[in-house]
Protein backbone atom coordinates (compact mmCIF):
# COMPACT_ATOMS: atom_id res chain seq x y z
CA UNK A 1 0.00 0.00 0.00
CA UNK A 2 1.45 3.34 -0.97
CA UNK A 3 0.34 6.92 -0.50
CA UNK A 4 1.77 10.09 -1.96
CA UNK A 5 3.60 11.94 0.79
CA UNK A 6 3.22 15.68 1.11
CA UNK A 7 4.54 18.11 3.72
CA UNK A 8 2.17 19.82 6.16
CA UNK A 9 2.58 23.56 6.54
CA UNK A 10 0.73 25.13 9.48
CA UNK A 11 2.04 28.67 9.61
CA UNK A 12 -1.06 30.92 9.70
CA UNK A 13 -0.22 33.63 12.25
CA UNK A 14 -3.85 34.37 13.12
CA UNK A 15 -4.34 30.87 14.45
CA UNK A 16 -1.38 30.73 16.84
CA UNK A 17 -0.28 32.32 20.04
CA UNK A 18 3.14 33.82 19.38
CA UNK A 19 5.89 32.04 21.25
CA UNK A 20 9.61 32.72 21.33
CA UNK A 21 12.18 30.06 22.15
CA UNK A 22 15.71 31.04 23.03
CA UNK A 23 18.30 28.84 21.40
CA UNK A 24 20.60 27.44 24.06
CA UNK A 25 23.80 25.54 23.70
CA UNK A 26 25.35 22.99 26.03
CA UNK A 27 28.99 23.00 27.02
CA UNK A 28 29.87 20.77 24.09
CA UNK A 29 28.31 23.20 21.62
CA UNK A 30 25.15 21.19 20.83
CA UNK A 31 21.74 22.84 20.56
CA UNK A 32 19.28 22.26 23.39
CA UNK A 33 15.84 22.19 21.73
CA UNK A 34 12.59 22.49 23.70
CA UNK A 35 10.67 19.22 24.17
CA UNK A 36 8.22 18.14 21.38
CA UNK A 37 5.20 18.95 23.55
CA UNK A 38 6.32 22.60 23.76
CA UNK A 39 7.28 22.76 20.09
CA UNK A 40 3.93 21.51 18.84
CA UNK A 41 1.55 22.29 21.70
CA UNK A 42 0.33 25.46 20.00
CA UNK A 43 -0.66 23.46 16.91
CA UNK A 44 -3.14 21.24 18.72
CA UNK A 45 -6.37 23.24 18.38
CA UNK A 46 -5.69 24.30 14.81
CA UNK A 47 -4.54 20.82 13.75
CA UNK A 48 -7.65 19.18 15.22
CA UNK A 49 -9.96 21.65 13.44
CA UNK A 50 -8.17 21.29 10.09
CA UNK A 51 -7.99 17.51 10.39
CA UNK A 52 -11.73 17.17 10.91
CA UNK A 53 -12.99 19.85 8.50
CA UNK A 54 -10.12 20.40 6.08
CA UNK A 55 -10.15 19.39 2.42
CA UNK A 56 -7.96 16.51 1.24
CA UNK A 57 -7.03 15.59 4.80
CA UNK A 58 -5.50 12.28 3.80
CA UNK A 59 -2.93 13.83 1.49
CA UNK A 60 -2.23 16.74 3.84
CA UNK A 61 -1.48 14.46 6.76
CA UNK A 62 0.91 12.18 4.89
CA UNK A 63 3.88 14.28 5.89
CA UNK A 64 6.57 11.99 4.61
CA UNK A 65 8.60 9.71 6.82
CA UNK A 66 7.66 9.43 10.48
CA UNK A 67 10.73 11.53 11.33
CA UNK A 68 11.62 11.10 15.04
CA UNK A 69 7.94 10.32 15.69
CA UNK A 70 6.69 13.80 14.72
CA UNK A 71 4.01 12.47 12.32
CA UNK A 72 2.61 10.07 14.93
CA UNK A 73 2.74 12.92 17.46
CA UNK A 74 0.66 15.18 15.21
CA UNK A 75 -1.83 12.45 14.32
CA UNK A 76 -2.29 11.79 18.02
CA UNK A 77 -4.12 15.11 18.38
CA UNK A 78 -7.16 13.57 16.64
CA UNK A 79 -6.70 9.77 16.75
CA UNK A 80 -10.30 8.94 15.85
CA UNK A 81 -10.23 11.03 12.66
CA UNK A 82 -6.79 9.68 11.74
CA UNK A 83 -8.01 6.10 12.13
CA UNK A 84 -11.11 6.79 10.07
CA UNK A 85 -8.76 7.87 7.29
CA UNK A 86 -6.69 4.66 7.76
CA UNK A 87 -3.58 6.76 8.36
CA UNK A 88 -2.57 4.37 11.15
CA UNK A 89 -1.71 1.87 8.41
CA UNK A 90 1.21 4.23 7.60
CA UNK A 91 2.09 5.71 10.99
CA UNK A 92 1.22 4.60 14.55
CA UNK A 93 -1.68 6.57 16.03
CA UNK A 94 -2.27 6.62 19.76
CA UNK A 95 0.15 3.74 20.26
CA UNK A 96 -1.45 1.42 17.66
CA UNK A 97 -0.76 0.42 14.07
CA UNK A 98 -3.30 -0.94 11.58
CA UNK A 99 -3.00 -4.18 9.64
CA UNK A 100 -5.11 -4.42 6.46
CA UNK A 101 -5.33 -7.69 4.52
CA UNK A 102 -6.88 -6.77 1.17
CA UNK A 103 -6.61 -10.36 -0.05
CA UNK A 104 -8.57 -11.99 2.76
CA UNK A 105 -10.61 -8.85 3.44
CA UNK A 106 -10.12 -7.86 7.09
CA UNK A 107 -8.37 -5.27 9.24
CA UNK A 108 -7.56 -4.55 12.88
CA UNK A 109 -5.19 -2.47 14.97
CA UNK A 110 -2.49 -3.78 17.30
CA UNK A 111 0.11 -2.24 19.68
CA UNK A 112 2.73 -0.43 17.62
CA UNK A 113 5.68 -2.23 19.25
CA UNK A 114 4.33 -5.73 18.49
CA UNK A 115 6.05 -7.70 15.73
CA UNK A 116 4.75 -10.03 13.05
CA UNK A 117 4.96 -13.74 13.86
CA UNK A 118 8.08 -14.96 12.07
CA UNK A 119 6.58 -18.34 11.14
CA UNK A 120 3.64 -16.67 9.41
CA UNK A 121 5.94 -14.17 7.68
CA UNK A 122 8.27 -16.87 6.36
CA UNK A 123 5.30 -18.87 5.12
CA UNK A 124 3.95 -15.82 3.27
CA UNK A 125 7.36 -15.19 1.70
CA UNK A 126 7.59 -18.82 0.60
CA UNK A 127 4.10 -18.67 -0.86
CA UNK A 128 5.02 -15.57 -2.89
CA UNK A 129 8.19 -17.27 -4.13
CA UNK A 130 6.31 -20.44 -5.15
CA UNK A 131 3.78 -18.35 -7.07
CA UNK A 132 6.59 -17.49 -9.51
CA UNK A 133 7.27 -21.16 -10.29
CA UNK A 134 5.60 -22.90 -13.27
CA UNK A 135 2.74 -25.30 -12.40
CA UNK A 136 3.69 -28.97 -11.87
CA UNK A 137 3.45 -31.37 -14.81
CA UNK A 138 0.09 -33.07 -15.00
CA UNK A 139 -1.70 -30.12 -13.39
CA UNK A 140 -1.52 -31.62 -9.90
CA UNK A 141 -1.69 -29.33 -6.91
CA UNK A 142 1.84 -29.82 -5.67
CA UNK A 143 1.92 -26.71 -3.50
CA UNK A 144 1.37 -26.87 0.23
CA UNK A 145 -2.01 -25.51 1.24
CA UNK A 146 -2.44 -23.57 4.42
CA UNK A 147 -3.98 -25.55 7.27
CA UNK A 148 -7.48 -24.51 8.29
CA UNK A 149 -6.07 -23.71 11.74
CA UNK A 150 -3.05 -21.81 10.45
CA UNK A 151 -3.24 -18.02 10.98
CA UNK A 152 -3.36 -15.64 8.07
CA UNK A 153 -1.44 -13.19 10.28
CA UNK A 154 -0.21 -12.97 13.86
CA UNK A 155 1.45 -10.30 16.01
CA UNK A 156 3.03 -10.41 19.45
CA UNK A 157 5.40 -8.52 21.75
CA UNK A 158 9.14 -8.74 20.99
CA UNK A 159 10.68 -11.80 22.59
CA UNK A 160 7.37 -13.51 23.34
CA UNK A 161 7.03 -17.29 23.08
CA UNK A 162 3.61 -17.29 21.40
CA UNK A 163 1.62 -17.48 24.62
CA UNK A 164 0.83 -13.77 24.20
CA UNK A 165 -0.34 -12.75 20.73
CA UNK A 166 -3.19 -11.83 18.42
CA UNK A 167 -3.93 -13.84 15.29
CA UNK A 168 -6.57 -14.15 12.59
CA UNK A 169 -7.69 -17.42 11.00
CA UNK A 170 -9.79 -17.46 7.82
CA UNK A 171 -11.50 -20.79 7.12
CA UNK A 172 -13.69 -21.85 4.18
CA UNK A 173 -17.28 -22.77 5.05
CA UNK A 174 -20.40 -23.40 3.03
CA UNK A 175 -21.78 -20.33 1.29
CA UNK A 176 -24.97 -20.50 3.37
CA UNK A 177 -23.12 -20.88 6.69
CA UNK A 178 -24.50 -18.61 9.42
CA UNK A 179 -23.18 -18.11 12.95
CA UNK A 180 -26.69 -17.05 13.93
CA UNK A 181 -27.76 -20.70 13.61
CA UNK A 182 -26.02 -21.33 16.94
CA UNK A 183 -28.24 -18.75 18.67
CA UNK A 184 -27.42 -15.44 20.32
CA UNK A 185 -24.02 -14.16 21.44
CA UNK A 186 -24.03 -16.19 24.65
CA UNK A 187 -24.99 -19.43 22.86
CA UNK A 188 -22.26 -18.83 20.28
CA UNK A 189 -19.75 -18.24 23.05
CA UNK A 190 -20.69 -21.42 24.87
CA UNK A 191 -20.42 -23.40 21.61
CA UNK A 192 -16.93 -21.98 20.95
CA UNK A 193 -15.71 -22.82 24.46
CA UNK A 194 -17.09 -26.36 24.22
CA UNK A 195 -15.34 -26.82 20.88
CA UNK A 196 -12.01 -25.63 22.29
CA UNK A 197 -12.12 -27.79 25.40
CA UNK A 198 -12.93 -30.91 23.37
CA UNK A 199 -10.59 -30.32 20.44
CA UNK A 200 -7.33 -31.39 22.14
CA UNK A 201 -6.07 -34.80 23.13
CA UNK A 202 -5.89 -33.81 26.78
CA UNK A 203 -9.01 -34.49 28.84
CA UNK A 204 -8.22 -32.04 31.64
CA UNK A 205 -8.82 -28.84 29.60
CA UNK A 206 -11.51 -26.61 31.10
CA UNK A 207 -13.11 -23.50 29.66
CA UNK A 208 -15.34 -20.72 30.95
CA UNK A 209 -17.26 -18.09 29.00
CA UNK A 210 -16.74 -14.76 30.76
CA UNK A 211 -18.44 -12.27 28.45
CA UNK A 212 -20.23 -12.22 25.08
CA UNK A 213 -21.47 -9.39 22.90
CA UNK A 214 -22.95 -8.88 19.44
CA UNK A 215 -21.66 -5.97 17.34
CA UNK A 216 -23.49 -5.29 14.07
CA UNK A 217 -22.46 -3.40 10.93
CA UNK A 218 -25.73 -2.60 9.19
CA UNK A 219 -24.03 -1.14 6.10
CA UNK A 220 -21.90 -4.21 5.38
CA UNK A 221 -24.51 -6.56 6.87
CA UNK A 222 -21.96 -8.29 9.08
CA UNK A 223 -22.47 -9.49 12.65
CA UNK A 224 -19.41 -9.68 14.89
CA UNK A 225 -19.62 -12.01 17.89
CA UNK A 226 -17.19 -10.73 20.54
CA UNK A 227 -16.28 -13.33 23.15
CA UNK A 228 -14.13 -13.34 26.28
CA UNK A 229 -13.29 -16.69 27.83
CA UNK A 230 -10.72 -18.54 29.90
CA UNK A 231 -9.07 -21.87 29.12
CA UNK A 232 -6.93 -23.84 31.55
CA UNK A 233 -5.35 -27.21 32.19
CA UNK A 234 -2.68 -28.57 34.48
CA UNK A 235 -0.03 -27.02 32.18
CA UNK A 236 -1.44 -23.57 31.38
CA UNK A 237 -4.06 -20.96 32.18
CA UNK A 238 -4.96 -18.46 29.44
CA UNK A 239 -7.30 -15.53 28.96
CA UNK A 240 -8.77 -15.02 25.48
CA UNK A 241 -10.69 -12.32 23.65
CA UNK A 242 -12.07 -13.44 20.29
CA UNK A 243 -14.20 -12.05 17.46
CA UNK A 244 -16.04 -14.33 15.03
CA UNK A 245 -17.92 -13.43 11.86
CA UNK A 246 -18.78 -14.98 8.50
CA UNK A 247 -19.22 -13.67 4.95
CA UNK A 248 -19.32 -15.18 1.46
CA UNK A 249 -18.36 -18.69 2.47
CA UNK A 250 -15.55 -17.74 4.85
CA UNK A 251 -15.37 -17.81 8.63
CA UNK A 252 -13.14 -15.15 10.21
CA UNK A 253 -11.81 -15.60 13.75
CA UNK A 254 -9.61 -13.07 15.52
CA UNK A 255 -8.16 -14.39 18.77
CA UNK A 256 -6.04 -12.49 21.29
CA UNK A 257 -4.61 -14.66 24.03
CA UNK A 258 -2.57 -14.03 27.14
CA UNK A 259 -1.38 -16.02 30.14
CA UNK A 260 -3.81 -15.35 32.98
CA UNK A 261 -0.97 -13.84 35.00
CA UNK A 262 -0.41 -11.17 32.31
CA UNK A 263 -4.10 -10.44 31.67
CA UNK A 264 -4.38 -7.32 33.91
CA UNK A 265 -1.52 -5.71 31.99
CA UNK A 266 -2.94 -6.36 28.50
CA UNK A 267 -6.68 -6.29 29.24
CA UNK A 268 -7.38 -2.82 27.80
CA UNK A 269 -5.23 -3.49 24.72
CA UNK A 270 -7.13 -6.70 23.96
CA UNK A 271 -10.47 -4.90 24.11
CA UNK A 272 -9.20 -2.22 21.73
CA UNK A 273 -7.89 -4.86 19.28
CA UNK A 274 -11.18 -6.79 19.33
CA UNK A 275 -13.30 -3.67 18.84
CA UNK A 276 -11.19 -2.64 15.83
CA UNK A 277 -11.60 -5.91 13.91
CA UNK A 278 -13.67 -5.37 10.74
CA UNK A 279 -14.20 -6.88 7.33
CA UNK A 280 -13.24 -4.67 4.38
Amino acid sequence: MTMAAQHLFLTTKSNFTHRTYATQYSDDGKQNLPPPADQFGSLQSVFRRRLITGVSAASILAVGANFVGVTSFLLGFSPEAARNLKLDALYPVGGYSRYIDTNEGFEFIYPENWLGDQTVLYRAAGKAERSLDPPPLGGGGGGRRRSLNEPAVAFGPPGSTGELNVSVIVSPVSIDFSIEAFGGAEEVGEAVVRKITKSGKSTDIKGELIRSNLREDSLKKVKYYELEFGVESTNFKRHNVAVCCARNGRLFTLNAQSPESAWPQFKSQFYIIADSFNLV
